[in-house]
Protein backbone atom coordinates (compact mmCIF):
# COMPACT_ATOMS: atom_id res chain seq x y z
CA UNK A 1 0.00 0.00 0.00
CA UNK A 2 1.14 3.51 -0.68
CA UNK A 3 0.56 6.66 1.30
CA UNK A 4 -0.85 8.61 -1.67
CA UNK A 5 -4.08 9.46 0.19
CA UNK A 6 -2.23 11.04 3.08
CA UNK A 7 -2.80 7.97 5.24
CA UNK A 8 0.15 7.13 7.45
CA UNK A 9 -0.17 3.34 7.51
CA UNK A 10 0.17 1.77 10.95
CA UNK A 11 -0.98 -1.75 10.13
CA UNK A 12 -2.08 -3.78 7.13
CA UNK A 13 -3.79 -7.15 7.06
CA UNK A 14 -4.78 -9.32 4.14
CA UNK A 15 -7.67 -11.72 3.72
CA UNK A 16 -8.38 -14.06 0.81
CA UNK A 17 -11.73 -15.27 -0.50
CA UNK A 18 -11.96 -18.43 -2.58
CA UNK A 19 -14.68 -20.68 -3.91
CA UNK A 20 -17.94 -19.08 -4.97
CA UNK A 21 -17.65 -15.75 -3.13
CA UNK A 22 -20.49 -15.62 -0.62
CA UNK A 23 -20.67 -19.42 -0.76
CA UNK A 24 -16.96 -19.93 -0.41
CA UNK A 25 -14.14 -19.71 2.05
CA UNK A 26 -12.09 -16.91 3.57
CA UNK A 27 -8.75 -16.89 5.35
CA UNK A 28 -6.35 -14.33 6.70
CA UNK A 29 -2.63 -14.39 6.02
CA UNK A 30 -1.85 -14.94 9.68
CA UNK A 31 -4.18 -17.97 9.86
CA UNK A 32 -6.28 -16.59 12.72
CA UNK A 33 -9.42 -16.72 10.59
CA UNK A 34 -10.23 -19.67 8.39
CA UNK A 35 -13.95 -19.54 7.71
CA UNK A 36 -16.59 -21.02 5.47
CA UNK A 37 -18.93 -18.40 4.06
CA UNK A 38 -22.57 -18.96 3.12
CA UNK A 39 -25.38 -16.77 1.87
CA UNK A 40 -27.92 -16.42 4.71
CA UNK A 41 -31.20 -18.29 4.38
CA UNK A 42 -32.98 -14.91 4.45
CA UNK A 43 -31.29 -14.11 1.13
CA UNK A 44 -32.08 -17.47 -0.45
CA UNK A 45 -28.85 -19.20 0.49
CA UNK A 46 -28.10 -22.31 2.49
CA UNK A 47 -27.04 -20.50 5.70
CA UNK A 48 -25.06 -22.52 8.20
CA UNK A 49 -21.90 -20.41 8.13
CA UNK A 50 -20.86 -16.81 8.62
CA UNK A 51 -21.34 -14.11 5.99
CA UNK A 52 -19.61 -10.84 5.09
CA UNK A 53 -22.24 -8.73 6.86
CA UNK A 54 -21.60 -10.51 10.17
CA UNK A 55 -17.86 -9.97 9.79
CA UNK A 56 -18.40 -6.29 8.96
CA UNK A 57 -20.72 -5.90 11.98
CA UNK A 58 -18.12 -7.41 14.33
CA UNK A 59 -15.36 -5.22 12.95
CA UNK A 60 -17.43 -2.03 13.06
CA UNK A 61 -18.68 -2.70 16.61
CA UNK A 62 -15.15 -3.35 17.90
CA UNK A 63 -13.61 -0.40 16.07
CA UNK A 64 -16.35 2.02 17.14
CA UNK A 65 -16.09 0.81 20.75
CA UNK A 66 -12.35 1.51 20.71
CA UNK A 67 -13.00 5.01 19.33
CA UNK A 68 -15.67 5.59 21.99
CA UNK A 69 -13.28 4.58 24.77
CA UNK A 70 -10.38 6.68 23.43
CA UNK A 71 -12.52 9.79 22.97
CA UNK A 72 -14.23 9.26 26.33
CA UNK A 73 -10.93 8.92 28.15
CA UNK A 74 -9.58 12.05 26.40
CA UNK A 75 -12.65 13.93 27.60
CA UNK A 76 -12.29 12.59 31.14
CA UNK A 77 -15.57 10.63 30.95
CA UNK A 78 -16.31 7.35 32.70
CA UNK A 79 -16.63 4.82 29.86
CA UNK A 80 -16.23 1.72 32.05
CA UNK A 81 -18.77 -0.96 31.17
CA UNK A 82 -19.57 0.60 27.80
CA UNK A 83 -20.73 -1.60 24.93
CA UNK A 84 -21.40 -1.17 21.22
CA UNK A 85 -23.57 -3.36 19.02
CA UNK A 86 -23.56 -3.00 15.24
CA UNK A 87 -26.49 -4.20 13.12
CA UNK A 88 -25.62 -4.42 9.43
CA UNK A 89 -28.37 -4.69 6.83
CA UNK A 90 -27.96 -5.52 3.16
CA UNK A 91 -30.55 -4.75 0.52
CA UNK A 92 -31.14 -3.82 -3.07
CA UNK A 93 -30.72 -0.28 -4.36
CA UNK A 94 -33.00 1.40 -6.91
CA UNK A 95 -30.28 1.18 -9.58
CA UNK A 96 -30.15 -2.62 -9.26
CA UNK A 97 -27.05 -2.85 -7.13
CA UNK A 98 -26.79 -3.72 -3.46
CA UNK A 99 -26.10 -1.51 -0.48
CA UNK A 100 -25.58 -1.62 3.25
CA UNK A 101 -27.00 0.23 6.24
CA UNK A 102 -25.65 0.17 9.79
CA UNK A 103 -27.18 0.89 13.17
CA UNK A 104 -24.78 1.35 16.06
CA UNK A 105 -26.31 0.91 19.52
CA UNK A 106 -24.09 2.55 22.11
CA UNK A 107 -24.43 1.86 25.84
CA UNK A 108 -22.42 3.88 28.35
CA UNK A 109 -23.97 3.12 31.76
CA UNK A 110 -22.08 5.78 33.74
CA UNK A 111 -23.24 8.66 31.50
CA UNK A 112 -26.58 10.38 31.04
CA UNK A 113 -28.20 10.06 27.60
CA UNK A 114 -27.17 13.52 26.38
CA UNK A 115 -23.51 13.08 27.36
CA UNK A 116 -23.42 9.56 25.91
CA UNK A 117 -24.99 10.86 22.68
CA UNK A 118 -22.40 13.62 22.35
CA UNK A 119 -19.63 11.12 23.05
CA UNK A 120 -21.00 8.73 20.40
CA UNK A 121 -21.14 11.60 17.87
CA UNK A 122 -17.51 12.50 18.66
CA UNK A 123 -16.44 8.85 18.35
CA UNK A 124 -18.22 8.70 14.97
CA UNK A 125 -15.80 11.40 13.75
CA UNK A 126 -12.75 9.40 14.91
CA UNK A 127 -13.65 5.77 14.10
CA UNK A 128 -11.93 4.50 10.93
CA UNK A 129 -15.02 2.48 9.93
CA UNK A 130 -17.20 5.58 10.31
CA UNK A 131 -14.75 7.61 8.25
CA UNK A 132 -14.67 4.92 5.55
CA UNK A 133 -18.45 4.64 5.31
CA UNK A 134 -19.40 8.33 5.72
CA UNK A 135 -21.33 9.49 2.68
CA UNK A 136 -21.50 5.93 1.29
CA UNK A 137 -23.97 4.16 3.56
CA UNK A 138 -26.51 5.18 6.17
CA UNK A 139 -25.15 4.85 9.71
CA UNK A 140 -27.61 5.47 12.54
CA UNK A 141 -26.28 6.09 16.06
CA UNK A 142 -28.57 5.16 18.94
CA UNK A 143 -27.77 5.54 22.62
CA UNK A 144 -29.39 2.71 24.57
Amino acid sequence: MTETTGLHVLYTTTAHATGDGRNGHATTDDGRFDLDLRIPKEMGGPGGATNPEQLFAMGYAACFHSALKVVGQRQGLDVDGSEVSASVSIGSLPDGGFGLAVELDVHVPALDAATAGALAADAHQVCPYSNATRGNIEVKLTVV
